[in-house]
């Protein structure tokens, strides 16, 4: 396997699951990885000294640590901008599996699941490298110049595997890589690619924090072993996937992971229920001047926001008599808050709130658009995009205390709506966040009054107003 983007998240997941194969005696997949820019330097090098191994520290809800020496990355890619290093493990024909993860927001799509060209400078600047004969270094581009060189190589079919939270994840990124092609005007290599790759959707969960240095330190004090490059994750994780893999696959199912015909059930309730409920708790716990997800969880009044959204609008669109779920979606809930309150795990709202732009038309709008549909009242789930949208206009005015960090915002245009002289208004007008959603006088009043009750929340809890002035 190839994997690009050489994070936290895959190293304490899919990392993980080709580590305990190996373990069990079956050593016929190993992983090469690296990065599409020249991110995490000293985590690299660190990587790199140790020959790809590291120290994995997993904690439960209940406090107890377990410590496990990861050794299933074989080979660590060094960073180059021409991403030489990278393409010449990706033509080669022993490599069956082609693997990413970028953040959701890393794919540029808007809710039709079209390339947004127009907003995004990096996307168009790729584009125009990769028809000058330069390396890519979005998703697309780089995938564009591996491809291109296994193509021309001869070296045989290759499954390209998403490993993001990202709705319809394989399916959405093959569809904006198709049409990165079709702007590329590479008709063969587009032929190609329809051929000779499959991408399954999946679905992912773990919690893994940004690494701090006292992960190091308690791993030094455990194990004896000093790992610049160890990194912690809660005790939880599940990988669903859908079984196409055009060139092989490891023998997954064997260390828990679940192989299906479909994750949809699966997908939809992770990013409704978890995914969603996270942002409402990072934004809300944000405001209200918490630093860690778990501070705001066992914040009575947050909780209950987070158990109504998922109780009031979510479980009545995700189970119904003519789809019943599979899952038990109350039970899940429970599971999810419990996670999210392990004191042990320390993850921040700095992470948990970033890409709010990505995340409100990908998490919340679908529940919002079903409510509607039906009828359905939108009060619980107006809630989050209502504590987005103060959280925004904290950050407008200086007083986020981090740096807030969207890949799919324009400032100048979220400061444009916080300066609005309605920016309730000019906030659900929005067409990234809201599509054809925008302006709809139904989700204008239920944010309105949601945005109302954030004001009294937080001057209630702080007993300072939730928008400075």
């Amino acid at each position: 396997m190839l994997h690009l983007g050489l994070g936290s998240f895959h190293r304490a997941h899919q990392a993980v699951y080709v580590h305990q194969l190996r373990q069990s005696g079956d050593l016929g997949w190993g992983i090469a990885a690296g990065n599409l820019r020249p991110d995490m330097p000293g985590t690299i090098a660190a990587l790199q000294a140790q020959g790809g191994a590291y120290t994995l520290e997993t904690v439960t809800p209940q406090g107890e640590k377990t410590y496990t020496r990861v050794t299933s990355i074989q080979r660590v890619i060094p960073y180059q901008d021409d991403l030489a290093p990278l393409v010449a493990v990706g033509m080669e024909s022993a490599t069956r599996i082609i693997s990413f993860t970028v953040t959701e927001a890393g794919y540029y799509l808007n809710a039709h699941n079209r390339l947004d060209w127009a907003s995004f400078a990096d996307l168009r600047a790729d584009l125009e490298a990769v028809k000058a004969a330069h390396a890519g270094h979005t998703i697309y581009g780089a995938l564009v110049t591996i491809l291109r060189a296994r193509m021309q190589a001869g070296s045989g079919p290759v499954t390209l595997m998403n490993c993001d939270n990202l709705r319809h994840n394989g399916d959405r990124s093959r569809s904006g890589l198709l049409q990165f092609i079709e702007a590329l005007g590479d008709s063969a290599l587009l032929q190609w690619v329809q051929d000779h790759t499959t991408s399954p959707n999946a679905m992912v969960d773990r919690i893994t924090p940004r690494p701090t240095p006292d992960v190091a330190v308690r791993v030094l004090a455990a194990t004896g072993q000093n790992d610049p490059a160890a990194l912690m994750a809660e005790s939880f994780i599940q990988w669903v996937i859908e079984d196409r893999f055009i060139a092989g696959r490891p023998a997954w199912e064997r260390v828990g992971v679940e192989m299906v015909d479909s994750v949809d059930a699966y997908e939809e309730a992770k990013i409704r229920l978890l995914n969603a409920t996270h942002s409402c708790i990072a934004w809300a716990g944000t405001l209200l001047g918490y630093q860690y997800i778990h501070e705001g969880t066992h914040d009575a009044v947050i909780r209950r926001m987070a158990y109504d959204y998922v109780t009031d609008d979510v479980i009545p669109v995700l189970d119904t008599p003519e789809k019943p779920c599979p899952l038990n979606l109350p039970q899940y809930r429970d599971v999810v808050l419990d996670r999210f309150g392990n004191p042990a795990i320390c993850d921040t709202n700095q992470r948990v709130a970033m890409d709010g732009f990505s995340k409100v038309p990908g998490f919340i709008a679908p529940t919002i658009r079903e409510r509607l549909a039906r009828g359905d009242s939108i009060d619980s789930v107006a809630m989050l995009p209502a504590l987005f949208l103060a959280y925004l206009q904290r950050w407008h005015v200086g007083q986020i205390p981090y740096t807030y960090q969207d890949q799919a915002m324009q400032p100048e245009v979220a400061h444009a709506m916080c300066d609005a002289t309605d920016p309730v208004a000019a906030f659900c007008a929005d067409t990234t966040l809201w599509d054809e959603l925008a302006a709809d006088p139904r989700l204008v009043e239920a944010v309105r009054r949601a945005h109302d009750r954030v004001g009294r929340f937080v001057s209630a809890h702080t007993g300072a107003p939730a928008v400075p002035n």
